[in-house]
Formats: structure tokens, sequence, C-alpha cells
């Protein structure tokens, strides 16, 4: 590969890494989240497990336990300042690790978060330099050896179609008389 095209290749790479990085800090940054207390209450219940049910959170449980947590958040939230993720931790605490939904951010339980990413980064690293290896190994230019195979094919081919065109001009001859 020339000089001049690998000059001409990187900058896409590094406006496409630009706008990946872009998306991926805005999308983390974003702040959606819900603004009137009934909202919040609905938003925090959805990110706590119940924990009596299996599977399901505590916005769509209507068991006791459920109910009564849902109850907790909407006091939490109508009488104190706390912001959404003290809250959780509030009924994590009072419920047990079992109304945590979402893995924690740090500590051990960011593994869970971060591996993914990182398995991701390390199989398109593989995928760039396997790719690399591929298109430099392969030898396009062709050599004298090459040039004979090709004209000894054509040449067969040739003498293929002269014999077919015999054989059918004498099977031609042969019915007309």
């Amino acid at each position: 590969m020339s000089r001049a095209s690998s000059l001409k290749r990187w900058p896409g790479w590094v406006l496409l890494l630009f706008v990946v990085a872009g998306f991926l800090a805005f999308g983390s940054t974003r702040d959606a989240g819900a603004r009137t207390p009934e909202e919040r209450v609905e938003e925090i219940s959805k990110q706590l497990a119940c924990p009596i049910c299996g599977g399901e959170t505590v916005y769509e449980s209507r068991n006791s336990t459920s109910a009564s947590i849902r109850l907790e958040i909407k006091s939490q939230v109508s009488t104190t300042d706390a912001s959404d993720d003290e809250i959780i931790a509030y009924i994590v605490q009072q419920f047990g690790a079992k109304t945590q939904l979402l893995p924690k951010s740090s500590g051990f339980e960011s593994l869970v978060w971060v591996l993914p990413a990182v398995a991701l980064v390390c199989a398109g690293v593989g995928l760039f330099f396997s790719f690399r290896r591929w298109r430099t190994n392969v030898d396009t230019v062709p050599d004298d050896d090459d040039r004979a195979r090709v004209d000894a094919a054509l040449a067969a081919d040739a003498a293929d179609a002269a014999a077919a065109l015999a054989a059918d001009a004498a099977a031609a001859v042969g019915d007309e008389s």
C-alpha cells in the first residue's frame, strides 16, 4: 500500500472516532429523567426489583411488599430533597440487596459495565490487525508463471471451441447427405 493512499484513509477514521466519542459523551451525560414527583416515583420504582417476586420490578409487581416500597419511595420523594440515587440506596439498605435491580457502577460490581466494553474494544483491535495482515499477505502482482497458466488455459479453451465447431460442422454435413 502506498503512503499516499494511507494518508488519504486516516482522516476518515479519525473523524469517525470523534463522532462516536461525541455520541457516547452526549448519551452518557444527557439527563432525561422524570421531573414531577409522580414521574420520579415511577422511575425509581422501575429501577428496583421486588424482593418477593422473581424478575419483576417494584413498579410492575402488585405484591404487598412492593406496594410498601412504592409508598416509601413516594414519602421520600415528597418529604426529602434526596436524589434518586440516594432514595434507591435507602431502599436497598432497608429492604436488602435483593431490591437492587442494576449493579452499582463502582467497586467490584462495575466490572459488569466495564468488561463488555473491554471485550468489544479487544475484538475490534483483533479484527483490525487480522484484516491488515490478510491484506498485506495477498500477492496481487502476477508473475511469469501466472501469465503462462492463463495463456495455457486460453489456448485450451480455444482448442476446445475449435474442436466443438468442427464436430458441429461435421454433424451438419453428415445430416445433409
